[in-house]
């Protein structure tokens, strides 16, 4: 059934997201603070080893790097346009909204752990290629695999950023969703090379969420998002 692998996905980051909230409201502020700096350290360095599992590459007995410019042009080309049209305020207040709505205008934590934990499952390569696989194949073996990660990661970001974190589960589904819906018409867009630039651009906008769940807020990391779509337009140029 077309869909399966989102909804095993979004199911995973829900339970994850439950099981941490129980665990964590048994923590002191100090023991809670600790946690996040933790995953934040463990998000840096997933974010790290995708960039430089796109940037490092073996010659011969060396290791070289490439695709410096390829990552400064998109990531200044995408801030430029997500700071014009403002996608961080607009994903925080969807997040006010969405706090309001689901009763929990009290939690101060809510909205910076909806938009961490958002930015944190929903970018990168195997969101959108085992959605259409999902969708084409009926294989869901990558979200299953993804499912996995999400379920420990949000698990963890649940326990010291609160509920917020389980609410990721719904960007999750829209994306991963709409690509397994539209996933005849996005296959012949997501080349190799438009997969190795989302997955290289994807783990250094991850490696940006890690830093303000370390060092608390300094990058707005959902005005960097078009530098993914920038990145798979940069294949074909």
């Amino acid at each position: 059934m077309p869909g399966l692998g989102t909804v095993i996905n979004a199911a995973a980051i829900i339970l994850g997201g439950l099981i941490g909230l129980f665990f964590g409201k048994l923590m002191k502020d100090k023991m809670r603070d600790s946690l996040c700096k933790a995953c934040g350290i463990c998000v840096l360095f997933i974010g790290l080893a995708g960039a430089l599992d796109g940037m490092l590459e073996l010659s011969e007995s060396d290791i070289v790097s490439g695709k410096s410019m390829l990552l400064i042009g998109c990531i200044a080309i995408g801030t430029l346009i997500g700071e014009i049209i403002n996608l961080e305020d607009r994903f925080e207040t969807f997040g006010e909204w969405l706090k309001n709505k689901t009763g929990n205008s009290g939690d101060k934590l809510f909205v910076e752990g909806f938009v961490n934990a958002s930015l944190t499952v929903c970018i990168g390569a195997m969101a959108i290629v085992g959605s259409i696989q999902d969708g084409i194949l009926g294989d869901i073996s990558i979200l299953v695999t993804k499912a996995i990660l999400d379920f420990i990661i949000i698990l963890i970001m649940a326990g010291s950023q609160g509920v917020g974190c389980v609410f990721s589960a719904l960007p999750v589904a829209i994306l991963q969703g709409s690509v397994t819906v539209l996933s005849t018409l996005i296959k012949p867009i997501m080349t190799a090379a438009a997969l190795s630039n989302l997955s290289l651009i994807g783990s250094v906008l991850i490696f940006c969420v890690g830093i303000n769940l370390v060092f608390g807020k300094k990058i707005r990391v959902a005005n960097l998002l078009p530098s993914v779509i920038i990145a798979v337009i940069a294949a074909f140029i």
